[in-house]
């Protein structure tokens, strides 16, 4: 378990709303960022999250709450990725509820889900689809794989090999699959949220940094607390069958149509160029730490940017502050540095050279 969370908090329905605290989020992480006067180059802002698409979305917090507990971060950051359309790698030892968390978004959103459990035999026209020749009219026939849906759950990403790993690049980055020259589009929304257990490396081939910088975020899954554990206890006692979400009252609280809707609200986000010069400061900060022998890509600088400016819009703003960049610099950068072999046997944590990095960098005022 990290001493981060994968997000702060969890955005409510009203305006500036205080996130649910959780447990493995740092004090200075955890709460929502209250907009200060005049932020820094805000200069007059005109727009105003809508309170109609912020509350649906907070219903479809507390709909997955009724099969899932204690990962209130964890959802908000799914959430966020929703709105920025960017993929998730989600990091939990087993049991903590991954797959589970996934199935009650997707009934939460109308959104449909299938699951690909990633082993070493897997090819990769198993999860993108392949040509299959129909003996009654002798032709061949795209027979689509379960890349095509909504949320891809890519359970155990790290226990297949490299080549059946990158038949998700396209797919990830184009939304699309392409399979004998011909380009196929995907569904949209498309979210692939992969699985990997941070403890048994066994039998395992790690993601290629250029696969991991395709993932928007990156966020761990703690062990409840001893309250929480009582309550999934509690529920399961009651007869709770996780197998059966509609069983567990868990309802729609929004769709595709609002899902889009809210995406396009958050592109009306605004941003000053003293929060874009910061952002840009802190990746920077990265390539040239001591620790590290890979820094953060220009690509790691704009999902930075873009889940400050979701977090912003459910936070119930709508301009970006210091404040966001920092409360989403871990889950956003985190799988995209790599350590020094020499640090690691120090003790050096990609978590402790963030927070080194966020300290020395000035903060616009």
């Amino acid at each position: 378990m990290t001493d981060h969370d994968a997000v702060p908090g969890a955005p409510a329905a009203g305006p500036a709303p205080a996130p649910t605290e959780h447990p493995a989020v740092p004090q200075a992480t955890a709460t929502t960022p209250v907009p200060p006067p005049a932020p820094a180059g805000a200069g007059h802002v005109s727009f105003t999250p809508s309170h109609e698409l912020r509350s649906a979305l907070a219903g479809v917090r507390a709909e997955v709450g009724k099969a899932v507990v204690g990962q209130d971060a964890a959802v908000s950051g799914l959430l966020i990725a929703l709105l920025c359309r960017g993929h998730v790698l989600l990091e939990g030892v087993p049991g903590v509820a991954k797959t589970l968390l996934v199935r009650a978004l997707s009934a939460s959103l109308r959104l449909d889900t299938k699951r690909v459990q990633f082993t070493p035999d897997l090819m990769p026209g198993d999860v993108t689809g392949s040509l299959v020749y129909d003996a009654r009219t002798a032709e061949f026939s795209f027979r689509e794989g379960p890349v095509f849906t909504n949320l891809l759950l890519a359970d155990e990403i790290n226990r297949t090999p490299p080549k059946t790993q990158a038949s998700l690049l396209e797919a990830m980055e184009e939304r699309q699959v392409s399979v004998d020259g011909v380009p196929r589009p995907l569904p949209d929304p498309f979210l692939v949220i992969a699985t990997q257990n941070p403890v048994e490396y066994e039998g395992t081939y790690p993601l290629p940094e250029a696969q991991l910088d395709r993932f928007l975020l990156k966020l761990t899954l703690p062990l409840p607390e001893r309250d929480q554990e009582i309550e999934v206890l509690a529920r399961h006692a009651a007869g709770f069958d996780p197998r059966d979400l509609a069983a567990a009252g868990v309802r729609p609280a929004a769709d595709p149509a609002l899902l889009a809707r809210a995406r396009a609200e958050v592109r009306q986000v605004q941003v000053s160029r003293e929060v874009l010069g910061y952002a840009t400061d802190v990746c920077r900060a990265t390539r040239v730490a001591p620790s590290l022998s890979l820094g953060v890509s220009p690509r790691g600088t704009t999902n930075l940017l873009a889940t400050a400016r979701a977090w912003a819009w459910l936070s119930g703003r709508g301009f970006v502050t210091p404040d966001d960049v920092k409360a989403l610099a871990h889950p956003t950068l985190r799988h995209r540095v790599q350590l020094r072999a020499e640090a690691e046997l120090e003790g050096v944590t990609t978590e402790s050279v963030i927070d080194t990095v966020l300290g020395s960098v000035p903060v616009p005022r």
